[in-house]
């Protein structure tokens, strides 16, 4: 499992939002940090959105590959990335992992029908 997340410097929200996700130890994922201030698509896409959290699972064998931004269509063989909604930055470390914990349950049942 993949999260990438649509940051930007000095975003404080980006920044919470990144240590609470690196503190999560109990579910296996690899955090993708992705600039918007480094491509335009990206910033004209999300510069009044962020932070933006997408979850990118492979659903054939449920491990992480290499994933491309389908939004900007960069290639048909990508995995379909889904929107998770942007956590309160109140929110606990716990409260974060629990949030994750639903939307994979969520996608695993959605990928095994």
């Amino acid at each position: 499992m993949r999260l990438i997340l649509y940051s930007k410097p000095g975003c404080h929200l980006c920044e919470g939002l990144q240590e609470k996700l690196e503190q999560i130890r109990s579910l296996p994922f690899i955090l993708e940090v992705r600039d918007i201030t480094t491509r335009n698509d990206w910033f004209q896409a999300y510069q009044y959105e962020i932070p933006v959290l997408f979850l990118a699972i492979d659903a054939a064998s449920d491990s992480v590959t290499d994933v491309t931004d389908t939004a900007i269509g960069l290639s048909p063989l990508t995995l379909p990335l889904t929107p998770l909604p942007r956590p309160s930055p109140r929110a606990s470390v716990k409260q974060l992992e629990q949030m994750l914990q639903r939307y994979l349950l969520a996608n695993s049942e959605n990928s095994a029908e």
